[in-house]
């Protein structure tokens, strides 16, 4: 697989106006109210193949994630904690090499939000 090149790293800077119409928001008090149902036999997240990993120089699946799920290992692989995972989808699109497999969990397991 390729490695990408370029400014997909540079950060980006939010509008004024943009800044202005988000509401504040605070992850940690959103995540207390949510269910977890663990499916500790067929993972919903891994890493499609390490050696990808190893070379990524900025390793953006390290913050992207809101809470956490990818660490980087002794050894130099990213390691995968799908246990906490909150489904928001963002390591699918947020991997610039599309290195992290993702699966909605199986039936009866995951994230059981809360609403109203």
């Amino acid at each position: 697989m390729a490695m990408k090149t370029g400014d997909a790293f540079v950060p980006k800077q939010l509008s004024e106006h943009l800044k202005e119409s988000l509401p504040d928001v605070y992850v940690d008090d959103l995540l207390i109210t949510l269910k977890y149902f663990i499916d500790e036999e067929e993972p919903h997240l891994w890493i499609e193949e390490h050696e990808v990993c190893m070379r990524c120089e900025h390793k953006p699946c390290l913050y992207f994630c809101p809470v956490g799920v990818y660490t980087l290992g002794s050894d130099g692989k990213i390691q995968v904690a799908y246990q906490s995972c909150v489904e928001c989808g963002s390591c699918r699109i947020g991997c610039p090499y599309t290195n992290i497999g993702w699966v909605l969990p199986r039936g009866g397991f995951g994230v059981a939000y809360k609403f109203g």
